[in-house]
Parts: C-alpha cells; sequence; structure tokens
C-alpha cells in the first residue's frame, strides 16, 4: 500500500539505550521510505531535541537509565501545551502498556519488534499526528480571523457612534468639543474609580452619545437664550427618552451602554432628576460617572443663559452647591473621586477645547 509523502517526510524521532535496536527501527522505517529519522540513546536528551525539532512521532522506550520513559513523558507535557503527546512506547512488559497509554503515550509496539506491526502502528501515528497539526493550524487561522472580524466590528460600532455624534453636532457648534471632552472625562474618571478595563473602554466610547436624543428636538428650544417656559422645559427634557429610544434593542454594546447613559443622565443620586426620579443605584452606574462629568463641562462652557465659569468656580458648585446644584445630586462615591482629582478635569478642559 503506498504510503502518502506527507507522512513519509514526518520527523521521528527513535530513543534506545540499545544501539542494536535503534538499527533495527531505522532499517525497518528507511525501506518503507520514511525520510526524517534521528535517534538517541540518552533518554535526558529527548526533551531538548523535542523542543528543537518537534517530532511528528517519537518511538520511545521505557525502559532507560538515568530517566525511564515514564519521566520522559513527564517532560514532554511541559513542551507539548495542547496536551497531545506523539509517543509510541516501545516495551517488553505487558503490564506496562496500559501505564504507558495512562501517562499520555498514543500506543506502543511490542518487544521483539514484528516489522508488519512496527510499521503500521507507525504509519497510524503519523497519520493521526499531522491531523492533528492541520486542525491545531485550522483554529489558529480561525482564531486570527475571529480577532480580525471583532476589531471589524468594533471599528464598524466606533464609526456608527461617531457617524450619529456628528449629526448632534450639526445642530450646536460647541457639541463637537463637548462630546471629545466628555469621553476623556467619564474614562478617566472610571479609571480612577478602578473599574476594569472593558468598561472604561466602553463609556469612553459611549458617553457621547448622552445627548443624541437633542436631534429630535427643535432649534427654537434647543438654541433658545435665556430661559425656557415650563412647556419648553417639558420638551427639553423629553431628549433622555427620545435619546434612549434611538439607541436602544442594539447588538453593540456601546450602543447599549449609549442608551442607558441617554436615558439616566439627567437623574440624580437625591432622586430630584429626570425623566424617571430614579434614585441612588437605580440609576445606571455609567449614567452616575456621566452625570458628574457633564454637569462639570456645561458650567465650564458658555450657554445661551450664563458665562463659562472658571474651573475653580465649577468644582465649588459642584462640591459645595449654588442653589441648583448641590452635592446629594451625585453618587458619593463618584463626587470623591472628582473631588480628589478635578485638576484632571481642567487639563482635558484646556486641551481639548479650541
Amino acid at each position: 500500500m503506498n504510503i502518502p509523502q506527507d507522512i513519509l517526510n514526518g520527523k521521528i524521532l527513535i530513543v534506545d539505550d540499545m544501539s542494536s535496536n535503534i538499527l533495527l527501527l531505522e532499517r525497518m522505517l528507511a525501506a518503507a521510505g520514511y525520510t526524517a529519522l534521528m535517534s538517541t540513546t540518552f533518554s535526558a536528551d529527548v526533551c531538548p531535541l523535542h523542543a528543537q525539532h518537534g517530532y511528528d512521532l517519537i518511538l520511545l522506550d521505557l525502559k532507560m537509565p538515568d530517566m525511564d520513559g515514564f519521566q520522559v513523558m513527564e517532560g514532554l507535557k511541559e513542551i507539548e501545551v495542547d496536551g497531545y503527546l506523539p509517543v509510541l512506547v516501545i516495551t517488553a512488559q505487558p503490564e506496562h502498556k496500559l501505564r504507558a497509554l495512562r501517562a499520555g503515550a498514543k500506543d506502543f509496539i511490542s518487544k521483539p519488534f514484528d516489522m508488519a506491526e512496527v510499521l503500521a502502528r507507525v504509519r497510524n501515528m503519523l497519520e493521526v499526528r499531522l491531523l492533528h497539526k492541520s486542525l491545531r493550524h485550522f483554529n489558529d487561522a480561525l482564531e486570527t480571523r475571529v480577532r480580525e472580524r471583532t476589531a471589524d466590528l468594533h471599528d464598524g460600532y466606533v464609526e456608527t457612534i461617531f457617524t450619529m455624534t456628528r449629526a448632534a453636532e450639526h445642530k450646536d457648534e460647541d457639541t463637537g468639543a463637548h462630546v471629545k471632552r466628555i469621553s476623556f472625562y467619564c474614562r478617566d474618571l472610571a479609571l480612577m474609580m478602578g473599574m476594569d478595563a472593558e468598561f472604561v473602554e466602553s463609556i469612553f466610547i459611549a458617553s457621547p452619545m448622552h445627548d443624541i436624543g437633542k436631534i429630535g428636538i427643535h432649534d427654537s428650544i434647543l438654541l433658545k437664550p435665556g430661559g425656557f417656559t415650563p412647556q419648553e422645559w417639558a420638551v427639553m427634557q423629553t431628549h433622555a427618552a427620545m435619546g434612549a429610544e434611538i439607541l436602544g434593542d442594539s447588538k453593540s454594546p456601546y450602543l447599549r451602554l449609549g442608551a442607558e447613559i441617554a436615558l439616566d443622565h439627567h437623574e440624580r443620586w437625591d432622586g430630584s432628576g429626570y425623566p424617571n426620579g430614579k434614585r441612588g443605584e437605580a440609576i445606571s452606574l455609567a449614567a452616575r460617572i456621566m452625570n458628574i462629568c457633564d454637569i462639570y463641562d456645561a458650567l465650564r462652557s458658555v450657554r445661551p443663559y450664563k458665562p463659562a465659569f472658571s474651573h475653580q468656580r465649577a468644582v465649588d458648585i459642584i462640591t459645595v452647591g449654588d442653589g441648583r446644584t448641590h452635592p446629594g445630586h451625585f453618587d458619593p462615591a463618584v463626587l470623591a473621586a472628582f473631588t480628589a482629582n478635578h485638576a484632571l478635569f481642567e487639563q482635558i478642559y484646556a486641551s481639548l477645547t479650541p
């Protein structure tokens, strides 16, 4: 029966402390067409040789001086991290066969050697080994493709987010700088609070969408100088729920978090916010972080109804209060992180303000 060339080219190491046994096996295998044969009489050499050459099959005598075959297999397990030992043990003791299989060997041949048995088992072992390597390479390629596809999806989500954000920027020239600063405020405040890397990345990407609902508010209200009438204020408040509706029911984790933030970012820790009067931890954590960042940036920025305040004035209003805003509006843990690190907010505002 013809043996495929890739099997005949498989790298084989023969390990036996008796040179005569090695010579006999080499002659059998060479006569059958195997081309990549190596051998050693020193069991301590097996692991370093395998680490260097990556054999497709190791014919391993179990009864060896210094290190026996069982000890060699334990060493090979540290090299073959996927747990597959390409070992065909050689033994004259029947009681060793089951122990060898339990130790990780894939098959065995008995002494004295029977040529037909040796060739059949070697071929079968190499065929399985090469299939195993092929499958591993396929899995590696598949994992690479999955990572690439995941990166493509991530980039697509981010592009979608910033496209929607640009729609809101179109209505208000200041919004562009505002949403950029918000991303950095939220990211750094989340880091200060010890949030994990996934949360930090998500809030950085999702937070610019907090006011996406404003695209549904008429310019006569959105850009009105001075205060709102009660009716106008009621319309303005609808942007939170409108933003959540725009972003809701998405498969993207960033859009889902954006919907949470859009809905809750005007809620207050003491329950005095809108649109649902949520209180305490009923408010999304991302929105609780977003809330203090949004207030800080609004205080620092020019609005139709107010001038821009200094950094220190904004900090004082948030941490002490001014009648309209007071510390009870904020999650105490978020407020503590802001208070301890407010200088970083000043740096972000200065670096991202035209």
